[in-house]
């Protein structure tokens, strides 16, 4: 009797599941009709009772179920005052910095080196030197900088990447070009790690140059002051004390 109810609640269980997950895949199919532009990432139930969550790259927002309506905003709890859409999308740029290829990143230490960051950045790109003028100021720090040509961007963006991965040294001809648009003296036809960081960023939702993910796991966009930085540099080296590595 007992073996009989159980296996009918499991069934019941796988039911429900189903269910859930033909919703999900009816709501799925239905943006890739209306919104063909649209790479949606998941599509899962929202807190909110009737509305579907889509994730798509960094972005996240809300339909029905009918995809009738799109709704773009956050989602706060009343009771806890807690932003739930922000959670989300905080959780969406989170990284695991160790497994980041650092054999592929152009590394440049400072001071002690204790605090580490990596960027990824485009030599063409202004707003990465605004950037480099805030990391200047930042001591104790090592950078991990992957290169990331926006070649649709800047055209010219690739080659410069190239022949600065081709300079025997490496750090200094990144700094060279950044700071005084002076080029290393080569082809740039080495085997480099070009490719590979794009295709990289485009698995971490990286859309655009400069993107900084510190040790916390936390991804940001966009060219930050140094405050900023350091606050969020001291806090991944208290995330990593506080796991005891």
């Amino acid at each position: 009797m007992i073996s009989r109810l159980f296996s009918r609640l499991l069934l019941l269980a796988l039911a429900v599941s189903s269910a859930a997950c033909a919703d999900e895949n009816s709501v799925r199919k239905e943006l890739a009709s209306r919104f063909p532009d649209i790479v949606v990432s998941s599509v899962k139930k929202a807190p909110v009772k009737g509305l579907y969550e889509v994730t798509a790259g960094q972005q996240v927002f809300y339909v029905d179920e009918n995809v009738d309506h799109v709704i773009l905003g956050n989602i706060i709890d009343s009771r806890s005052k807690r932003n739930l859409t922000a959670e989300r999308r905080d959780a969406l740029l989170r990284v695991d910095f160790a497994s980041l290829p650092f054999d592929d990143a152009i590394t440049i230490v400072k001071g002690t080196g204790s605090r580490k960051l990596a960027v990824f950045e485009d030599p063409d790109c202004p707003y990465c030197r605004r950037l480099e003028a805030e990391l200047a100021k930042i001591d104790d720090v090592t950078l991990y900088i992957f290169l990331l040509p926006l070649d649709q961007l800047h055209p010219e963006a690739g080659l410069k990447a190239r022949k600065v991965w081709c300079a025997p040294d490496r750090a200094q001809a990144w700094l060279a070009v950044m700071n005084h648009g002076k080029l290393p003296d080569n082809k740039g036809d080495c085997p480099n790690p070009v490719a590979r960081t794009a295709q990289l960023a485009q698995e971490l939702n990286i859309e655009g140059t400069p993107a900084l993910i510190f040790e916390s796991g936390r991804l940001v966009p966009g060219a930050i002051p140094r405050d900023k930085i350091e606050a969020l540099l001291n806090e991944g080296k208290a995330a990593k004390g506080g796991s005891g590595k």
